[in-house]
């Protein structure tokens, strides 16, 4: 499992790592969640890694 935190705003990104993020369902800094490590999730974190803290669970 990961816990993934959105730390940094959305406001200077890119469209793809807006809708990224939005796709995880991290709209505001401080918000995170918890998925299970796929190839899917490590995609969308590599994405937005900048943007993001990611802690195992």
């Amino acid at each position: 499992m990961k816990k993934v935190t959105l730390v940094k705003s959305l406001i200077g990104a890119l469209p793809n790592q807006k809708a990224t993020a939005a796709s995880l369902g991290l709209k505001k800094i401080g918000n995170y969640i918890v998925h299970e490590d796929n190839a899917v999730l490590a995609g969308k974190i590599k994405v937005i890694s900048h943007l993001v803290k990611v802690e195992n669970v």
